[in-house]
């Protein structure tokens, strides 16, 4: 396939050739009625060149506009004209607190703000403190005393119609920084991660590349656009032809695949792992985890004949996930093994990637081609992978070149020659290579729990093992010091227990006798683990685990609650 070199020659490759398709259905309630509205690509363009041209028309033609809101059409739309503007975007992350958005804000150097209603008294306190550099706020809806999209799109249209063409004549600085994203921070203060087009434009190419999407499919927004992993998936989609839908909020997602027919679904780890949990227990609720059992057995057998029975044998699985449902990307962090085989038993495309911030994102992924559970999958086409810093296990540093790597840390020259060396980007995540090239991460560097004998226990590699406990919603492995020896620390773990499962199993129950059940099974799970690795201490709670907006605990602030700090 053709290489493009930025996100505007994508965009208008896409409309010339699937002009008439329909690139995003919004639904719209008025009280009890509920209607959609369907985008097709041209008319997408139509208002993305509306709405940039209005940008340029009110000053912003090479500054810094700023998105904050939940995933909609309006956001697709302010974030795409930024693009096709040479306009810096700066997506932020809908759920900062005030400080935060001020601050980032701030050192963005932001000179407009696209907004989503919801977040007004937020915005209104920027506004009343007037401490950013923020001369336009411009609202997602329509609301009095602001600039709305929808009239700067209109506006934009009258002026393309008499003749004004500068924006749509924008040319693309595609190597120089196009978006700036700050970083989920789940260590320290985010940092402003500077991207290019051309670094985003390769890396949708080398997606394309393994991955089957048809213009016939329909994929549903779950992934936070304001996380690249969430924006460079929408582009992907656009890229194909296909029909992107909005999800109505996370317990409505059984729903919405049902209601949109979606046969592609982008996710994290944690929301996939719950999708397969929520199948099984159903399952096993219906008395037929026997027969699924010997199902998938029949199953595999005849695949090796290359006969594939899997999609109608497993329908009633498939119909419990919406019915169309094909394809289920996961991103973000290791996905368990089992959820991954056992999709694909079901014959539901399963494919993995790995990725950061800072890598546009993708650096590693499967395709179906090239598949080994517990792997990651191999590197993408324009990526270079190396494990830097070996032990005697192979397992060192990951380490990436490609041009989808950032441009660099803004501001921060300190931070960026940390990750960046010799044209290297080292990622902080440990892994290593098979002789076939299949990548599998072991954990994150700042992760690791080094024992007093020199021993290494990788956290993530248990969790992974304690999620597979039905009982167990979410869970957190960690060293805790050992009272016995100040040197040392005990691999400890976190639980967050689901308490509709509990319920249903267990009836009343004290949180004690819960907790004996459940530190039974962790006993359990100790005998297939290496003595070094033991879990020796757990905590039992229902609250939930402070994360990111992407779903990755923050570490640092479960281990101060834990410490009492």
């Amino acid at each position: 396939m053709e290489k493009l070199k930025d996100i505007k020659e994508i965009i208008y490759a896409s409309v010339k050739r699937f002009s008439s398709n329909i690139a995003f259905t919004t639904k719209i309630k008025k009280g009890e009625k509920v209607t959609y509205k369907n985008t097709t690509y041209k008319e997408l363009l139509e208002d993305i060149n509306g709405f940039g041209t209005s940008l340029y028309n009110i000053g912003l033609k090479k500054e810094r506009v700023a998105i904050l809101g939940r995933n909609r059409y309006e956001w697709v739309v302010a974030h795409l004209a930024n693009l096709l503007g040479n306009i810096i975007s700066v997506p932020l992350d809908k759920d900062l607190q005030l400080e935060e958005l001020e601050t980032s804000l701030i050192r963005s150097k932001a000179k407009a703000i696209v907004f989503d209603e919801k977040y007004i008294e937020k915005i209104e306190k920027v506004k009343e403190r007037n401490n950013t550099q923020v001369e336009h706020f411009i609202c997602m809806s329509e609301l009095e005393s602001y600039e709305n999209v929808n009239n700067l799109i209109a506006e934009g249209k009258k002026s393309i119609g008499s003749g004004n063409q500068e924006y749509i004549n924008a040319e693309i600085t595609e190597k120089e920084m196009g978006i700036l994203l700050f970083t989920s921070g789940t260590t320290s203060q985010s940092k402003a991660v500077m991207l290019s087009q051309f670094g985003i434009a390769t890396n949708i190419h080398d997606m394309l590349l393994v991955e089957k999407f048809y213009e016939t499919d329909v994929n549903i927004a779950f992934l936070p656009f304001h996380h690249v992993f969430g924006s460079t998936g929408m582009l992907v989609m656009l890229a194909v032809g296909l029909k992107t839908v909005f999800p109505d909020g996370l317990k409505y997602i059984k729903s919405n695949l049902k209601e949109y027919g979606v046969s592609v679904f982008i996710g994290v780890p944690v929301l996939v792992d719950k999708m397969y949990k929520t199948v099984m227990q159903e399952i096993e609720k219906q008395g037929k985890t026997k027969v699924i059992k010997i199902a998938t057995k029949v199953s595999n057998f005849l695949l090796k004949f290359k006969i594939d029975i899997r999609r109608k044998l497993f329908k009633q699985v498939i119909e419990g996930l919406g019915g169309k449902l094909r394809t289920i990307i996961s991103g973000g962090a290791p996905l368990d093994q089992n959820t991954s085989r056992s999709f694909d038993e079901f014959g539901i495309e399963m494919i993995q990637g790995y990725g950061l911030t800072e890598t546009s994102p993708v650096l590693i992924a499967e395709n179906p081609k090239k598949k080994r559970y517990g792997s990651t999958g191999i590197a993408m086409e324009h990526v270079q992978i190396e494990i830097a810093n070996k032990d005697d296990k192979g397992i060192g540093e990951i380490r990436a070149k490609g041009p989808n790597i950032m441009l660099g840390y803004y501001e921060n020259q300190e931070k960026t020659d940390e990750v960046l060396q010799d044209g290297w980007f080292y990622t902080g995540d440990l892994g290593y290579i098979d002789k076939d090239g299949f990548i599998f991460i072991t954990g994150r560097k700042k992760d690791l729990i080094v024992l007093k004998n020199g021993k290494k226990v990788f956290p993530e590699e248990i969790e992974t093992l304690v999620l597979r406990l039905p009982e167990v919603e979410e869970c957190f492995v960690f060293g805790m010091p050992d009272e016995d020896d100040q040197n040392d620390v005990k691999v400890s773990v976190k639980v967050v227990y689901n308490e509709s499962y509990v319920k249903d199993k267990y009836g009343k129950i004290t949180e004690e006798e819960l907790y004996k059940i459940i530190w039974n099974k962790i006993k359990e799970i100790n005998t297939t683990l290496p003595k070094y690795k033991y879990m020796k201490h757990m905590i039992l709670t229902k609250e939930p685990l402070i994360k990111t907006t992407t779903n990755k605990v923050k570490r640092n602030e479960e281990m101060k609650i834990i410490l009492g700090k």
